[in-house]
């Protein structure tokens, strides 16, 4: 059978695996392997074993879409295909389901050239490192050459023609059920991703007067100058059309930026702090505490503590997140990107989720959006990207901690420095807070310059 495709890097980042689409690691070798041993974790127990599988809207989903499936079947394993749906769509079904396991094809807010891989346990939660480094392992030469099944022991697909259905009823129930959204005119960005079909849907359906667009995918132009990375578009529609909120999702709808009647862009801290004040004026905010990563805004602290609540931090990434709500009953977490998690509803960021959140938190406050945003003030901060061709320890690089120590002792305890690379994607990226706008972009740009030149 020769050797397995699969070189013994590191394949899994901080939103499972990614890259450029029929190159390594995202070839189909990779997904076949991938998909087997995502079947050889599964078989645990005498039932029927299932594993979801679900995708947005990439060209090269259909060609990842089968050899996982592929790598599934051969080892016994069923495979149920729901089609192009939002990623936690994908981690409902498969908790709903009771499905051994769940697969995501999507590289978020990537490019269309890119894709991904995402995974789900039985209880719709992604997995911790340490699941993910043992199926890298079963990856591996002596796993790959393990007996198959054959005959009836084979796997078998089929399609779950009523996916759509089931994950709009979902999202729908987490929108107070004494309440519906008729008067509301919104705009909702689709980025031409998974959600295109579900999300006006689920807004018409609630009552709301929708505006839609990014909603005519053909398979290359998911997040291309639209959706959550690229608001602007939304916010030229808003002002135009007097729409009371724009909402804008990403390539699989797990995040969400959104724009007020003004056109005026409100990231995810900002969802964050409203949600936070709502919970807690409602006493629904369990341990008063919101969790947030190291890159969302200090204006976030300040405003919890304002109200007499918390925000305890993790590192990058919305896994690590959930992590910290799961481990200590916490029910409220996000980040700045636009990840928003409400653990009393779903198991993972969901966008159209948090735009239902945020539109009760419209309604019950009676004000229009630029009013309720002002609850929150972010400090003035700057981030700054960086490319990179290969990510070298940043304690290694010595000019590079002398340009942060320098910044980091201008700021004193009224600021501070982040740098990090991406999970994601080839980049560094550089973070300064402070109390003043033209310092903190005069320190990012300078570390970043120094990034550069010693990283070359």
């Amino acid at each position: 059978m020769g050797k397995p495709p699969y070189d013994k890097r590191k394949l899994f980042g901080t939103d499972g695996i990614r890259g450029v689409a029929n190159q390594y690691p995202m070839t189909c070798e990779v997904a076949l392997a991938l998909g087997r041993a995502v079947a050889m974790r599964a078989r645990q127990g005498e039932h029927r074993h299932r594993v979801v599988i679900g995708k947005d809207t990439r060209l090269s989903c259909y060609m990842l879409e089968m050899a996982i499936a592929s790598g599934v079947c051969s080892m016994g394993v069923d495979v149920v295909f729901v089609g192009p749906l939002p990623t936690p769509a994908v981690a409902f079904l498969t908790r709903s389901m009771r499905a051994d396991a769940g697969v995501m094809i999507s590289a978020s807010h990537n490019p269309y050239e890119d894709n991904g891989i995402k995974l789900f346990a039985r209880d719709g939660f992604k997995l911790p490192d340490t699941e993910e480094e043992a199926l890298e392992a079963l990856m591996g030469e002596d796993a790959y050459h393990q007996p198959r099944p054959t005959c009836d022991a084979v796997g078998k697909a089929h399609r779950l023609d009523d996916a759509v259905g089931r994950y709009i009823e979902f999202v729908k129930n987490g929108y107070p059920v004494d309440d519906d959204l008729s008067g509301l005119k919104i705009v909702i960005d689709c980025a031409h991703g998974a959600a295109y079909k579900i999300a006006p849907t689920i807004l018409r359906e609630l009552g709301a007067e929708v505006v839609a667009i990014g909603v005519t995918p053909d398979g290359r132009n998911i997040n291309a100058g639209c959706g959550a990375l690229h608001p602007e578009f939304m916010a030229k529609v808003v002002r135009e059309t007097g729409a009371d909120v724009g909402l804008a999702l990403d390539g699989d709808a797990d995040r969400l930026i959104v724009v007020d009647e003004h056109g005026d862009v409100i990231d995810g801290d900002c969802l964050l702090a409203i949600a936070a004040r709502d919970m807690l004026t409602q006493g629904t905010l369990t341990h008063k505490t919101v969790v947030a990563t190291v890159m969302s805004n200090l204006g976030l602290d300040r405003a919890v503590e304002s109200w007499g609540g918390k925000v305890v931090r993790t590192q990058v990434g919305d896994r690590y997140v959930v992590e910290k709500m799961r481990a200590e009953g916490f029910i409220l977490g996000g980040e700045s990107s636009g990840h928003v998690l409400y653990l009393d509803h779903a198991t993972t960021g969901d966008g159209l989720l948090a735009g239902l959140r945020l539109l009760a938190s419209l309604r019950r406050t009676q004000q229009p959006l630029s009013e309720l945003r002002k609850i929150y003030q972010p400090m003035p901060h700057s981030l700054v990207n960086i490319p990179v061709k290969i990510k070298r320890p940043i304690h290694e690089l010595k000019t590079l901690q002398d340009a942060i120590a320098i910044a980091e002792g201008q700021l004193g305890r009224h600021g501070r420095v982040m740098v990090r690379y991406s999970g994601t994607e080839n980049k560094a990226r550089v973070l300064v807070e402070g109390p003043d706008k033209a310092d903190v972009d005069r320190m990012a740009t300078s570390i970043a310059d120094v990034w550069m030149r010693e990283a070359g």
